[in-house]
């Protein structure tokens, strides 16, 4: 007949038990003896603290430490902070900086095929569409093939589309191609080409510049980006006319850089985590951008005054024949620069007219839902 087990008196049991503790304790103390420093990284923007570009800036970084919980820690400076806007490239190639949030067109001046991710038509992709190009149909090889090229240490991501970005802001409603002639104008990237061409003088500042040089005359018009930002930087104290729609600049997106030394040496899991934080950072930023933008469109008109006007179907067709031959003479004078325009026509060709063809017009939809609540721009 077999024995009951007699229950362990209550004293050995609370003994056994403090042995078991003690023994957990030692197996779990080199986990927290081998705690790692966090990860520090210190970025810069091209964009004043006030834009919201910087806040695009500071909401990737965010992401990143909340990802990694923060093992890795990214400051994100303010334009200005260590260098100047349009030095970011140099600094964070050369490690003076570990990584920096800007657009491709500002390092125009060290390889003119570097704006072709954020300057002109784009054979009629939207900046999405360009997105769609960068990482399936072949720019982001392209794009590393260009920073070799000029010996540039940075690993880059694309991220972030723009929505379709004003012709400008004026003193007076621009009404045709000529009104550019002799025009001080500020815009960047190919956009320099395309401006020089419609008779403009074109000045290349970025974007904290813009505003105080129109406003001691250095500048006739210019053009940045959005409601948001155009609104932040002061254009409506120096300027009550905005022309809606262009092609100089239909298409751009951000770039987040690394240097290449940095990023290399960080985990696998890091670099992981990065590459996915840049693409939930492009979903929302188009989000953000959609609820901001059309907010400060609205404010624009009603506290600032601003008169919204339509461009001018024939500048648009002019920027378009314009944009031919900068193209062609372009191709001709740098090979990569040909690959690259290439390779944007042949995967425009097809996903554009998909994009045609399947997608309905949003015009007559607003036109049914709202009618005259919602007018377009003023005809110039």
């Amino acid at each position: 007949m077999t024995q009951a087990l007699k229950p362990a008196p209550r004293r050995s049991f609370l003994k056994s038990a403090a042995a078991g503790a003690v023994g957990v304790g030692a197996m779990a103390a080199p986990h927290i003896a081998s705690a790692q420093t966090p990860t520090a990284l210190r970025f810069q923007s091209t964009w004043p603290s006030k834009d919201i570009f910087h806040e695009y800036a500071v909401d990737f970084s965010k992401k990143v430490n909340d990802m990694t919980g923060g093992e890795l820690k990214i400051e994100v400076l303010p334009a200005g902070s260590v260098v100047p806007a349009f030095g970011l490239l140099d600094a964070v190639s050369k490690g003076t900086l570990d990584g920096g949030h800007g657009v491709l067109g500002y390092n125009y001046g060290k390889q003119n095929a570097l704006a072709l991710w954020n300057s002109g038509p784009a054979f009629g992709m939207d900046a999405n569409m360009l997105l769609s190009w960068h990482k399936y149909g072949g720019g982001a090889e392209l794009l590393t093939k260009l920073y070799a090229s000029i010996g540039g240490n940075v690993v880059s991501f694309l991220y972030g589309p723009m929505a379709t970005q004003p012709l400008g802001w004026f003193k007076k409603p621009i009404t045709k191609v000529e009104d550019f002639k002799g025009l001080k104008f500020r815009t960047n990237g190919l956009a320099i080409d395309l401006f020089t061409a419609m008779g403009a003088a074109v000045n290349a500042l970025p974007g904290g510049e813009i505003v105080p040089a129109m406003d001691r005359g250095l500048l006739d018009g210019a053009e940045f980006n959005n409601a948001t930002s155009d609104r932040l930087l002061g254009f409506p104290d120096v300027s009550k006319v905005c022309m809606l729609q262009s092609y100089h600049q239909s298409a751009e997106t951000f770039e987040i850089t690394f240097n290449k030394t940095k990023y290399d040496a960080l985990p696998s899991k890091m670099r992981a985590i990065i590459a996915n934080a840049v693409e939930a950072s492009s979903a929302d930023m188009s989000w953000k951008a959609i609820d901001r933008y059309s907010k400060d469109y609205i404010e624009l008109q009603t506290k600032d005054k601003v008169k919204f006007y339509k461009t001018p179907d024939a500048v648009l067709q002019t920027q378009l024949k314009l944009w031919d031959a900068i193209l062609e003479k372009k191709s001709a004078e740098n090979a990569l620069f040909k690959e690259i325009v290439e390779s944007q026509r042949a995967f425009a060709e097809r996903a554009v007219k998909w994009d045609q063809d399947t997608y309905v017009s949003r015009r007559m939809a607003v036109g049914h839902f709202f009618g005259a609540k919602a007018p377009a721009p003023k005809k110039a």
